[in-house]
């Protein structure tokens, strides 16, 4: 079968890094047939489109600020022709030929596939953690050694690094690909507003209930996340709390094991910003154990923060936009 890709890529407030991004699209073997862009940044960053006429790029403007909504935006308004729908971080860069690498894949995929990430080339190294990477944490399931797994705590295991193709429990939206029926069921849920935190772990997990998830080894991405548009650490640390524990409780995983796993997560912090007179590390700490409190029992439907935030693409022109504004070519 020959498919048609959509990618979706959901900025905000980084026109620099989306550049790079962009220009590793322009320097694809066989670029996405269409790239719809959604816009959440405070000055709009239109005007970039101008400068990669190659490409088959469409704007939209998205408010407030939501990964999972301007992502879900980009799904409504993909191609009616797009057979696969794809997503892309806007602080990454896609190796010369993943995309036709990826569509090679697809192109021979069982009929039970239905997504498929790229391989992260340079992941970070991870120092050990009494959470991740001990026989204790794996024996109380709360965490697994193989990549790519959701054990029954609602943790996941990192997806990168591959050295061939595999199948797993669930796919980052960092770069990563989607057939397009599948949202004619699944969406990205409208709890994970703001920062977007587990947003992909949720969709993604949803889908393997009902087919396979790859990772194709030989379609590469590097990422270098970006400092714009991050939380605080506070901010995170109650994030981490309460979007594992929706996670959880929407699967019907286990809430024993994953409020042990978020007790350990808190201890480490403590530990941590104790020894390394590390300030943040206490924030986070605080965040959690103020949202362990908070949230001690509390299911939150979809319904309940729906309203939080209320999508919208907006129909401004130019001349609407704030004067302030530098233009996309100056930022």
């Amino acid at each position: 079968m020959t498919h048609c890709l959509t990618l979706v890529v959901a900025t905000k407030d980084r026109p620099d890094d989306l550049r790079h991004m962009l220009n590793s699209l322009q320097n694809q073997t066989m670029p996405p047939e269409e790239i719809v862009l959604v816009d959440a940044s405070s000055c709009p960053v239109e005007a970039i489109l101008g400068e990669y006429p190659a490409l088959s790029l469409r704007y939209l403007r998205h408010l407030p600020p939501s990964a999972a909504a301007q992502r879900n935006a980009g799904i409504q308004a993909s191609s009616p022709s797009a057979t696969l729908i794809g997503f892309a971080d806007d602080d990454i860069i896609f190796e010369p030929e993943a995309f036709e690498l990826m569509m090679g894949f697809w192109e021979s995929a069982p009929s039970d596939t239905l997504g498929a990430a790229f391989n992260l080339r340079n992941f970070p190294q991870q120092s050990p953690s009494l959470l991740k990477h001990s026989r204790i944490s794996e024996a109380l399931g709360l965490y697994s050694p193989r990549p790519g797994t959701v054990s029954q705590s609602g943790w996941q295991t990192v997806v990168q690094g591959f050295q061939e193709t595999q199948y797993v429990d669930w796919l980052p939206t960092t770069a990563v690909t989607f057939r397009k029926d599948v949202f004619q069921m699944s969406h990205f849920d409208a709890f994970f507003d703001s920062y977007s935190y587990l947003e992909d772990l949720d969709l993604s997990y949803t889908i393997s209930r009902r087919g396979r998830l790859a990772v194709v080894a030989e379609a590469g991405f590097r990422h270098f996340p970006s400092p714009s548009g991050r939380v605080t650490s506070f901010q995170f640390g109650r994030y981490e709390v309460r979007n594992r524990l929706h996670f959880v409780r929407k699967h019907n995983l286990s809430l024993l094991r994953c409020y042990l796993g978020l007790a350990i997560r808190f201890a480490m912090s403590v530990c941590n910003g104790i020894v390394r007179m590390n300030r943040s590390e206490l924030k986070r700490a605080l965040g959690n154990l103020l949202e362990l409190v908070t949230g001690m029992g509390r299911s939150h439907s979809n319904n309940e923060l729906q309203n939080s935030y209320q999508a919208r693409i907006s129909l401004e022109t130019p001349a609407d936009r704030a004067s302030d504004c530098p233009s996309a070519k100056e930022s």
